[in-house]
């Protein structure tokens, strides 16, 4: 049935995905008592309670974020970590044996993906936001352990064997700062002064250049594959003991120092920045080899990192939490480009 674009409903309201989610339910053999919106950014997360009384964590994806292929490889990867010893959330099949299905919010519109996990109880391991705090032996805790789970899991992905078929989005050179990148052209944000988008360019140059050369380096492919691109405080999840990583949404190839520049850009203007930092390296050096001369790189992804989320910005600025978000994160970016381009258009340098 062809439909105009007008026909459609508000594919990323709370009404139409919550409506896509009870939709789905029946391709698990279930019915739902109680649905609860938990998260809502790049996908909607709820929480569903069944007819059985049984609690699970559905998610209902962005329309035409990821293709049936990635997502499948998404579920895959996930299934495979597990199997390594590597706690992630796990997937429940639908009844035909389906990692996830397909659901339309209404009878005769476009259908988005859904999928369904075991739930899990517990708190997340930390927040960046609102600072790290004072409690500094419980910095180092979550430091630690977050450097850990990353090495453990490249080192995982580093020797899987890929299934065939599969396909994920790459963190690489051009997914980062080529002339289309993954997340968006992050010096056209509307928001960004002449000025600030002057200097975007200018770090992106020296991104451009510095990438392009390791990318010929002999020993890149040590340092680049799969990676869970979102490793933050939040994203790891505590119950009794056992620690779940969460959120593979962003899961792709990538640079090893892009997995850790991550779990930094949020926190890098609190005071305690320097002992979150060393607390990191410390736990991936623990688990996986990390030279010096790889780890003095770290600048180059950490202004890589703060691109891409002004290029999510760029692309969403339709949604309300984009607006409020903008300030704070063209305020990092712009700050850190001030530094990193006087240091690093000067040569490497520690930032």
């Amino acid at each position: 049935m062809n439909l105009h674009k007008s026909s459609y409903p508000d594919l990323q309201s709370v009404d139409t995905l919550r409506a896509a989610a009870l939709r789905s339910l029946p391709r698990w053999g279930m019915t739902c008592r109680e649905i609860r919106l938990l998260k809502h950014r790049e996908n909607a997360v709820f929480k569903i309670v069944s007819d059985r009384g049984n609690s699970y964590a559905l998610r209902v994806h962005r329309d035409r974020y990821h293709s049936d292929a990635a997502l499948h490889s998404e579920l895959q990867w996930m299934h495979a970590l597990q199997s390594a010893g590597i706690d992630v959330p796990i997937v429940v099949p639908a009844l035909d044996g389906s990692l996830f299905v397909h659901a339309a919010p209404e009878e005769g519109t476009r259908t988005l993906q859904v999928d369904l996990f075991e739930w899990i109880d517990g708190t997340q391991l930390g927040a960046s936001e609102g600072g790290l705090g004072q409690d500094v032996e419980n910095i180092e805790h979550i430091y630690r352990t977050i450097g850990g789970i990353a090495a453990r899991l490249h080192n995982q992905s580093s020797q899987w064997i890929l299934p065939a078929g599969f396909t994920r989005h790459a963190w690489d050179r051009d997914g980062l700062v080529g002339p289309n990148p993954f997340w968006g052209r992050f010096w056209q944000l509307e928001a960004l002064t002449p000025a600030q988008r002057g200097l975007m360019v200018r770090a992106r140059d020296i991104v451009d250049t510095e990438l392009s050369e390791l990318e010929r380096a002999p020993d890149h492919r040590n340092n680049f594959g799969l990676i869970h691109a979102d490793f933050v405080p939040e994203n790891l999840l505590v119950d009794r003991g056992v620690i779940r990583l969460l959120d593979f949404d962003d899961a792709g190839y990538g640079w090893h120092l892009f997995e850790l520049a991550t779990a930094l850009h949020f926190i890098r203007g609190d005071q305690n920045y320097p002992v979150a930092r060393a607390a990191l390296i410390d736990g991936y050096r623990a688990h996986r080899a990390l030279p010096d001369t790889t780890l003095e790189k770290l600048p180059l992804f950490q202004m890589a990192r703060g691109f891409t989320y002004v290029g999510w910005m760029h692309t969403r600025q339709g949604m309300e939490m984009v607006r409020e978000m903008t300030p704070v994160v063209v305020g990092l970016a712009c700050s850190f480009a001030e530094e990193f381009v006087d240091t690093w258009g000067k040569g490497p340098g520690p930032l």
